[in-house]
């Protein structure tokens, strides 16, 4: 008799954390599903919510018209937002895993103090420092150009935390000893031995760090006036406040943010291997 209480307990709890785990799924899904549905129709059936009428379909043609807009302003935004996050992602998870590693392996003045700064820098929301890196770079004349938006996105605060906690579970002081004897510097020691153990955490700092400064917004919104500088986060933005003028842009808007995911989508796919294994450092010794 226990024991058929029991085997009910366990697949009734079986049964609520599957049922709440298809809705967490759903309720992921259901916006993507919707984006994915409404690409492929004209303006007309978008706003009738006819997603599936043959003669609406006009995925092409909304393609078509995304890449002819402006003069082929979209790709321009497409180049930008690949700059600014591939770009700033690799050299940022590159600083915050070396001084992630600095942090861990070696010992200096004010260690625990900067560290401590660091953890405190975490907590700060970005938006609060937009206003005062765009006085910083208007002071030396670098607001709306490249440099304004791809500097400050090169230090992740969190990334650091995140590559001493790596470099503390990946790369055994021993083996840094070993390189020393054998006569490698500090800095080959670093390239040639920490970096390649921290790889599953480079790649964890790096697709995070990828993924907020491809949804970054403030930070362009305030040091960019170009257009021809914009990303695509700003630039689906200026199409939005046109569209409530002119409709036509709805389609584009909406094309344009489906094509925006492919690069995030691919990313993970091909690094998840290592994002896995980086994401468990440390929880089986």
């Amino acid at each position: 008799m226990s024991a058929t209480i029991e085997s009910r307990r366990r697949w009734s709890g079986r049964g609520i954390t599957n049922l709440l785990v298809g809705v967490s799924v759903l309720y992921a899904l259901l916006p993507l599903l919707w984006l994915l549905l409404a690409s492929t129709v004209n303006t007309e059936a978008l706003f009738a919510s006819k997603f599936f009428g043959l003669s609406d379909f006009a995925l092409v043609d909304n393609i078509r018209a995304l890449l002819d807009e402006g003069g082929g302003v979209y790709l321009r935004w497409y180049g930008n937002s690949l700059l600014y996050a591939v770009g700033g992602a690799a050299v940022g998870a590159l600083l915050s895993t070396a001084a992630g590693y600095a942090f861990d392996k070696y010992e200096f003045t004010g260690k625990q103090q900067l560290f401590a700064l660091v953890l405190v820098s975490v907590m700060v929301p970005a938006t609060v420092l937009a206003l005062p890196m765009y006085l910083l770079a208007s002071g030396i004349g670098a607001a709306n150009t490249l440099w304004s938006v791809l500097i400050p996105v090169l230090f992740n605060p969190f990334g650091v935390y995140l590559a001493r906690m790596f470099s503390t579970a990946y790369v055994p002081n021993e083996v840094l000893e070993a390189a020393r004897v054998d006569g490698a510097n500090e800095l080959r020691s670093f390239f040639s031995v920490g970096l390649r153990m921290l790889a599953p955490g480079y790649v964890t700092i790096f697709l995070f760090q990828l993924t907020t400064i491809w949804n970054n917004f403030f930070l362009p919104l305030v040091m960019l006036s170009d257009e021809d500088l914009y990303p695509l986060s700003l630039g689906l933005y200026s199409w939005n406040a046109t569209a409530s003028i002119n409709p036509d842009y709805y389609p584009l808007m909406v094309i344009g943010s489906l094509l925006a995911l492919l690069p995030l989508v691919i990313a993970f796919l091909l690094l998840q291997r290592y994002w896995r294994s980086g994401l468990t450092a440390g929880s089986v010794k």
